[in-house]
């Protein structure tokens, strides 16, 4: 519930109110740390919706003080009592007209004016009236150094709980009682303080308890001060830290202290384990990548180093076997991913034989489909699975956020395999940090690609036939004088458990988790990519001429595009599709190659459309300077036609004259061309020298002759 003279503090901006009146469905605050403050109205049934919500916090009123008159100077009393009397005579009387905003203004100047002050002076004393509580000790001068500091007070209401044993000045501090509005001003504080990243301690959140709702407030050199109230008006640290056990929630404390992820490995309750999910082998198949503690180099050139490699693992849950490995340069991505699932139902002694590792079927028995693939969030969540939980019935489950330890299994196998790369190669990550001075391991790295796999091999091997510390082993295991090792749990399993077992066959599981999209038929062929692709079934089905321009599902492998294949609709076979020659150039790229080729392109073409803009511009400028240039000359010319009739019947003879002098212009000399020399002509009978009349320049006699015989056949028509 709301009353009159209520303090409460916001939430978000530690603004301090205090309520006025309560009329009808309104209610009016003032702020008490303005310098004045005038009444604000608010609808009462939303500001009560505030307070529920928490918006608003109920504090302790930061005047409510028991101030004795000894303790008050003659100055101090007689400006109290002056301004109350101006307060009692003057404004109390028109409350509810200065409690509205309309018309405010005006009673004040009417109120100055009466007792011969400014408004603005009328303004303070109303301020200090209702913002230190609305009695007469509210018009004190100073309440920061008033009351008696260091003097011991007398609470209204006597303190619960056992007396503290400190004492000041020989009497005993009794301190305030903890009510549920400062219950929570505590968890308020806990919430905003306490549960952030920024490491704050108990004793800092307490200190920002007492700076929030225990404290005056005032303005030196600008900035905002704060003075904590006397021990006698404050909870105690003790009080605070009571309270906060009480209210204390472990597993958001750490989660907003630290991470969902800290609690989630380290302090979540364990009260289960993987096993008890599975009822058999190949119920659940658990899925994780990892980045091998070791640089590797090159199979091509050992002085050469690649880095570091990437293993997949796929683990079965109930026998901790291994049913599926994948060591190389691809991921942690989808591709890793994908080949790890391809070597799941693979023969791994055809496997083993590739890396010169001879098994028998016995030591590595797995080829098979879980019911199940737990998996991470990131690999598992693309349209690529589709394929597999569609098409072969597999479920994937993946962990939620920050729960790695969900696939507890296989993460601890990659823990063992980089403790033993660790041991045992060189070139593996000795410490984080490397000191100056230190060697760098890196430049150790000895052992190629092929030859890591092999290491691996070796690890699991070993895994396979290892017994499992800590297994939750069942009765009738112990019957059968079964040791836990996963090849001796894989196959009881199998026998006496009811298990998930399938198989099938490599190039339709390969068919399901290549990464899917889509390609258009067209008559130039079937387009992905922007590679045309072409199939034997396309040609005797005649897909170019019936299905053009529609869109075809395919799967593809992004490492080689030289073929796509299109799934039939069971899922179970598939068409061929093979690079036509127009595209042919890219059958040895991978897709991100042929992707960049396509974006450098586009680029260029865009580059040279901004050119074209502008030639396009200065040739239209041209062409219209030449047409302007023909109707200048148009304008000015001496044929004029008489009637459009002589004009339009003189186009055939026109241009066969036209004809006559074009051949004469654009006829080919092949002669070579020689410099002509200057001659002297000399009259015999004078025997001076006759200058000779040059003809006019780029012109010959020839056309002079041709020019004239127009002429005159234009001078007959006229």
């Amino acid at each position: 519930m709301i009353y009159i003279n209520q303090v409460m503090q916001s939430m978000k901006d530690s603004t301090r109110i205090r309520v006025v009146e309560i009329k009808e469905s309104y209610l009016y605050t003032v702020n008490i740390d303005a310098n004045t403050s005038m009444p604000k109205k608010e609808l009462f049934t939303s500001f009560l919706t505030d307070i529920e919500q928490k918006e608003w916090l109920i504090i302790a009123d930061p005047f409510a003080r028991i101030i004795e008159e000894k303790d008050l100077s003659d100055i101090q009393i007689q400006k109290r009592d002056l301004d109350w009397a101006v307060i009692q005579k003057h404004c109390l009387p028109y409350i509810n007209e200065l409690l509205q905003k309309n018309g405010r203004e005006t009673k004040i100047k009417e109120i100055s004016t009466e007792i011969g002050v400014t408004p603005t002076k009328v303004k303070k004393l109303l301020s200090r009236y209702w913002q230190r509580g609305m009695n007469k000790n509210a018009m004190l001068p100073d309440y920061a150094n008033s009351g008696g500091r260091g003097k011991s007070k007398n609470l209204n209401v006597d303190k619960v709980g056992r007396p503290r044993k400190l004492t000041v000045d020989g009497e005993y501090r009794s301190g305030i009682n903890i009510t549920e509005e400062i219950k929570l001003q505590f968890e308020h504080a806990i919430n905003k303080y306490y549960r952030k990243g920024n490491g704050y301690s108990l004793k800092d959140v307490y200190h920002f308890i007492l700076r929030d709702f225990y404290s005056d407030r005032y303005k030196e050199n600008g900035d905002i001060q704060y003075r904590i109230w006397e021990s006698n008006r404050i909870p105690s640290y003790q009080q605070f830290y009571y309270w906060f056990k009480k209210l204390e929630d472990p597993k958001k404390d750490i989660t907003f202290r630290k991470s969902t992820k800290e609690y989630e490995l380290k302090h979540r309750p364990i009260l289960s384990n993987s096993k008890v999910e599975t009822n058999g082998p190949g119920t659940r198949f658990q899925i994780d990548a990892t980045i091998a503690d070791i640089y590797l180099v090159s199979g091509i050139d050992a002085n050469r180093i690649i880095g570091r490699p990437v293993i997949y693992a796929i683990v079965d849950v109930y026998s901790r076997i291994v049913t599926g490995i994948y060591v190389g340069l691809e991921g942690p991505s989808w591709m890793g991913a994908m080949m790890a699932l391809d070597n799941m139902v693979t023969d791994k002694v055809e496997f083993c034989k590739q890396y010169n590792i001879d098994i028998t079927e016995e030591q590595w028995p797995t080829h098979h489909l879980p019911e199940i693939i737990i998996a991470d969030r990131g690999e598992f969540e693309g349209y690529a699975v589709a394929g597999l939980i569609n098409n072969l019935n597999i479920k994937i489950e993946n962990t939620t956020a920050y729960r790695g330890d969900l696939k507890g299994i296989v993460e601890r196998k990659f823990r063992t395999i980089n403790g033993k790369v660790k041991q045992k190669a060189p070139g593996a990550i000795q410490k984080e940090y490397r000191e100056r001075g230190d060697k760098d391991y890196r430049l150790d790295a000895t052992v190629n690609l092929k030859e890591f796999t092999a290491l691996v091999i070796t690890m699991i091997l070993q895994h396979n036939h290892k017994v499992i510390d800590k297994y939750p082993m069942e009765k009738e295991m112990i019957t059968d004088r079964i040791v836990p090792t996963p090849i001796s749990l894989w196959n009881w399993g199998i026998q006496n458990r009811k298990g998930r077992l399938r198989t099938i066959d490599r190039n339709i599981l390969r068919l399901n988790v290549l990464p899917r999209g889509k390609a258009t038929v067209s008559r130039a062929g079937i387009k992905f990519k922007n590679l045309l692709y072409g199939s034997k079934r396309a040609i005797e089905e005649q897909w170019y001429t019936k299905l053009k321009n529609k869109s075809v599902s395919i799967v593809y492998d992004p490492r080689h595009l030289d073929r796509i294949y299109i799934p039939n609709d069971d899922g179970l076979d598939y068409e061929t599709c093979i690079l036509l020659e127009p595209s042919e150039q890219y059958k040895t790229d991978f897709l991100e190659d042929i992707v960049f080729y396509q974006q450098l392109r586009n680029e260029l073409e865009e580059e040279e459309r901004s050119r074209q803009v502008q030639l396009t511009i200065n040739a239209d400028t041209m062409m219209e300077q030449i047409i302007k240039s023909a109707k200048e000359k148009k304008k000015n010319t001496l044929y004029k036609p008489a009637s459009k009739k002589e004009k339009l019947d003189a186009i055939r003879d026109n241009k066969e004259k036209e004809k006559q002098i074009n051949r004469q212009e654009e006829k080919f000399d092949l002669s070579p061309s020689l410099k002509s020399e200057d001659v002297e002509i000399i009259d015999f009978a004078t025997k001076k020298k006759i200058e000779e009349q040059p003809a006019k320049k780029g012109t010959s006699r020839l056309m002079e002759k041709l020019k004239r015989k127009r002429d005159e056949e234009l001078g007959k028509d006229k």
